[in-house]
């Protein structure tokens, strides 16, 4: 199993952050062809084959991962830090979101609100569950309740990825409550 957490974690920087590092280009929604990439990921000294990909797709606890309608191609459900269109739909989201931190950004946060930094949206989850376990990765979680009904109204969009998390380009500090 640790096998597949490491072969996830190194589809996350090529599908997410830095395709260049096999050599492969994402098109502008984000999509990889799947042969290219299983033959990139080879040339790399990194086997993977279709099958195993696939199980990576299906079995990630997070959905991290997508194919198109027939499995030729593949990409991020969410994440990136490279510009790309996931052709999402605005959502109108649920009265409040939740999102995983840790106490050392609290203060930046009450400041300037929740930014994406370098990806490209601030990720929210529907379930204080999800947002505990997003902020435990860094330490002892901290969860801010995010008043997204009140922030939809006020003309912020919210996007829901394919695997559940909802996006939004930033969340002002007045919409989240400490």
């Amino acid at each position: 199993m640790n096998d597949l957490k490491h072969i996830s974690k190194f589809l996350s920087l090529v599908l997410r952050h830095k395709p260049e590092v096999i050599g492969i280009s994402m098109d502008s929604e984000g999509w990889v062809d799947v042969k290219e990439l299983l033959e990139k990921c080879s040339a790399q000294k990194r086997y993977i084959n279709l099958q195993l990909l696939q199980q990576i797709v299906n079995t990630n606890d997070k959905q991290r991962f997508a194919f198109n309608h027939d499995h030729t191609k593949i990409r991020a459900s969410q994440g990136h830090t490279v510009e790309v269109d996931l052709k999402l739909e605005p959502t109108e989201p649920l009265e409040y979101l939740y999102h995983g931190t840790v106490a050392k950004f609290i203060d930046n946060i009450k400041e300037t609100g929740l930014r994406p930094m370098k990806r490209m949206h601030v990720h929210l989850s529907k379930d204080l569950e999800t947002a505990v376990k997003v902020g435990s990765r860094r330490g002892k979680p901290v969860i801010l309740k995010i008043k997204a009904s009140e922030m939809h109204k006020d003309g912020h969009a919210f996007y829901v990825s394919a695997n559940g998390v909802w996006l939004c380009e930033a969340v002002p500090a007045k919409y989240i409550e400490f």
